[in-house]
């Protein structure tokens, strides 16, 4: 790495967190080295974050750190999540300009050189790829992102919409700003947009994967979701408060109703039906709330983000 910073050109580090990627991995790299080959007044480095994967993956990562002087590697002692793996290659590029790639091709690698341009040339500290439609993707993955991103921007008012994703090129001082933030329980897209600077927005079409399979399940999308959601913003505590007042006036009124009607045991199965929704309610907030201590929990044991196991072209 430092002999590629003893001549003046930009130094470009492209950041690839790796999960089970060992098919996809061969076609990106042919892919990205084309691809910077052809961005003059600059070098790259490869960082490859193998986040525990179970094949092959951390094989081949070694296998192009030994063959290429440009690439390097991390790989994790076991899965600590993209999120971990995007900040493990922060923490270890010392790139003029820091770019995160996935390694499925679904990032065009050919957007390197005009992102490149608009950061060094235009003024801007940030440039990322906007997604513009999700095409080949299932209907209802498509409808539940669509709706995540439209609520998680009411809420946490955070320049995070749909398609506004991690490919991006960013300046250093951008990336040393991203690096300030080092709490563990860690939302990129919410961080980029937390820490602000200018960015421009460059289209591109959704494509499939070069291959292999997805690993977001749908339930790893809701988690990830309510991770994004409790991490940069207090409306659902809010939200419970404000319910749970209006569920108690509620009760309080359904009970004095029902009482002056003077329908007597008569009455009771809609009230004991009424105060157990208003418990399931409750126990629903109480849910909520405790996901705010608990991270807040994790936070205070001050526990490393990410360890790593073993590493090599550094």
């Amino acid at each position: 790495m430092n002999k590629l910073r003893e001549n003046t050109r930009d130094l470009i580090s492209i950041i690839v967190p790796c999960y089970n990627e060992e098919k996809a991995l061969p076609a990106f790299y042919r892919a990205v080295t084309e691809a910077v080959n052809d961005i003059g007044g600059a070098e790259c480095e490869l960082i490859f974050v193998d986040d525990g994967s179970r094949d092959r993956t951390p094989e081949l990562l070694e296998r192009f750190s030994i063959s290429d002087s440009q690439c390097r590697y991390l790989s994790f002692s076991r899965n600590f999540g993209k999120e971990a793996a995007m900040y493990a290659g922060l923490q270890n590029a010392s790139g003029d300009y820091c770019v995160f790639m996935d390694a499925d091709l679904q990032h065009p690698p050919e957007l390197l050189k005009e992102m490149y341009r608009v950061v060094k040339t235009e003024g801007y500290d940030c440039c990322a790829g906007l997604r513009e439609d999700r095409s080949g993707e299932n209907p209802v993955r498509t409808f539940l992102s669509r709706s995540f991103y439209h609520v998680i921007g009411r809420v946490c008012r955070l320049d995070m919409g749909d398609g506004k994703g991690d490919f991006r090129m960013m300046n250093r001082a951008m990336t040393d700003s991203v690096l300030e933030l080092k709490e563990y329980n860690r939302y990129m897209k919410g961080i980029f947009s937390f820490v602000g600077f200018e960015t421009k927005w460059i289209p591109f079409h959704n494509v499939a994967r070069t291959a292999g399979e997805t690993k977001w399940s749908l339930g790893s999308l809701f988690r990830y979701a309510m991770d994004g959601i409790l991490s940069f913003s207090t409306a659902p505590a809010t939200l419970a408060g404000t319910v749970g007042a209006l569920l108690l006036l509620a009760a309080l009124l359904t009970g004095v109703f029902t009482l002056a009607s003077g329908h007597g045991l008569a009455g009771m199965p809609l009230l004991i039906c009424l105060l157990l929704v208003l418990n399931g309610i409750q126990m629903l907030f109480l849910s909520i709330l405790g996901q705010y201590m608990s991270k807040e929990y994790i936070e205070s044991k001050r526990r490393p983000i990410y360890i790593v196991k073993k590493k090599g072209g550094f």
